[in-house]
C-alpha cells in the first residue's frame, strides 16, 4: 500500500524568502501531498503558483494548520516565536527559517550536508535554520573540518542587501537612482549629500561599504557576528570553536561572499584541500585565479551551491587556510535549506 505523502505549509508565502521557496518547491522532486500558502491576514485571498498550480492564500491562525505535517516558517522572529509553537502543537513538524529558536537547546540548528541526523533531535516539533551568513560558509567548512579537524576561524563577511529583508533591497535601489543621476564627483562623501535616506543602514550603501550588520550586543560585536560565531559552533558540534567575524554590508543586491582565514588540527594544503571542497556535497569548487575565475555574486545569484575560489595555503601557518565564498542568501542561505530540511521530515513520513 502506498504511503499518503506529508501535507506541508508555507508561512510568509507572500514575502522576498517565501517568494523564493515557492520558486524551489517548483524545481525541487515532490514529496508533499497537500501545499498550503499562509500569510498575514492583509494577504489572505492572494493567488501564487506552485508547482504549476494556482493556490490562494490564507489567514495566519491556529486553524490554517489543521490537517499540516510540516510547516515552513519564513517570517520575522516574532512572528516564529508566537506561531511556530502553536503549529508544533497542532501537529505539524516546523522547520523555521527566523533567529526565534536558533540558540535554543532543545531546537536542533541543521544543515543536511553536515548535520542531517539532528533533524530528528526535535523536542519542541521545531528545527531550525541557520542565519543566512553562517550557511554561505558552514558547508563548505562543514567539509573540510571532517578531513583535517577545524580549530579556529576568522571571517570577514561582504553581505547583500537582501539580508535586512525586502527593505534593504528597496533602499539600496533607491540610492543607487539617486547617485545615478547625479555627479557626486571623486569622493564618496560626496554620497551623503544625495542619500538622504539610509533605511535599515546606519549609512549610505551606495558607493560605500558598511561595516556593521545587525544590532549591538556585547564588547562591541554585532548581532551577525555572535551568530556566526555561535551558530557555526552548533551546528558542528564544537562548543570551543575559536570563531572571529567581522560583517560588512556591501552594495549588492543578493548573495552574500566571506573571507575566510581556517585553522585546522592537520597539515593542509591547497591541492588536498580543492580536492575535498571538489567533491563536497553542496559546493562549487570555482578556483583558477591565473586566469581570474573565482565566484563573485554576480555569477553566482540565482544558484544554489557554496562557491568557492582563491583557496591558498597560509603563508605562515602549513595549518591554515584561505578563501573565498560566496551564496545566494536568499537561497541557500534562507529557503532552500529550510526547503532541504523539510525534506528530511518528509522522508520520515514514507518510510
Amino acid at each position: 500500500m502506498k504511503k499518503k505523502l506529508p501535507s506541508l505549509a508555507v508561512v510568509g508565502a507572500t514575502g522576498a524568502v517565501g517568494t523564493v521557496m515557492l520558486d524551489i518547491l517548483t524545481k525541487r522532486p515532490n514529496v508533499y501531498g497537500e501545499i498550503r500558502l499562509i500569510a498575514s491576514a492583509r494577504s489572505a485571498g492572494k493567488k501564487l503558483m506552485c508547482r504549476g498550480e494556482e493556490l490562494t492564500v490564507v489567514a495566519l491562525s491556529p486553524e490554517a494548520f489543521e490537517g499540516i505535517d510540516i510547516a515552513m516558517f519564513d517570517v520575522p522572529d516574532e512572528i516564529s516565536q508566537e506561531w511556530a509553537p502553536i503549529a508544533a502543537k497542532k501537529g505539524a513538524v516546523v522547520v523555521d527559517n527566523s533567529g526565534a529558536f536558533r540558540m535554543d537547546p532543545e531546537v536542533p540548528l541543521v544543515v543536511p550536508e553536515v548535520n542531517p541526523k539532528q533533524a530528528r533531535n526535535r523536542p519542541k516539533g521545531i528545527i531550525s535554520n541557520p542565519n543566512c551568513t553562517t550557511l554561505s560558509m558552514i558547508v563548505a567548512m562543514g567539509a573540510l573540518n571532517r578531513k583535517f579537524g577545524l580549530k579556529e576561524l576568522v571571517v570577514a563577511s561582504y553581505q547583500a542587501a537582501s539580508g535586512a529583508g525586502q527593505i534593504g533591497i528597496d533602499t539600496l535601489r533607491a540610492q543607487i537612482s539617486a547617485v545615478a543621476g547625479t555627479n557626486v564627483g571623486d569622493n564618496a562623501r560626496d554620497s551623503r549629500e544625495v542619500i538622504t535616506e539610509f533605511g535599515p543602514f546606519p549609512a549610505p550603501l551606495a558607493l560605500n561599504v558598511v561595516p556593521w550588520a545587525g544590532s549591538l550586543k556585547e564588547a562591541g560585536y554585532s548581532s551577525e557576528e555572535l551568530k556566526v560565531r555561535n551558530e557555526s559552533r552548533k551546528i558542528l558540534g564544537m562548543k570551543d570553536l575559536k570563531v572571529s567575524a567581522t560583517c560588512v554590508r556591501v552594495p549588492v543586491l543578493t548573495t552574500h561572499s566571506l573571507a575566510v582565514h581556517a585553522t585546522f588540527k592537520k597539515k593542509v594544503s591547497r591541492k588536498d584541500a580543492q580536492e575535498v571542497l571538489r567533491k563536497a556535497a553542496g559546493v562549487e569548487l570555482m578556483d583558477d585565479p591565473e586566469n581570474h575565475i573565482f565566484p563573485t555574486p554576480a555569477d553566482v545569484v540565482g544558484t544554489d551551491p557554496t562557491w568557492v575560489g582563491r583557496v591558498r595555503q597560509s603563508l605562515d601557518d602549513k595549518k591554515s587556510l584561505d578563501l573565498f565564498l560566496c551564496g545566494d542568501n536568499l537561497r541557500k542561505g534562507a529557503a532552500l535549506n529550510t526547503a532541504q530540511i523539510a525534506e528530511l521530515v518528509a522522508k520520515e513520513f514514507t518510510k
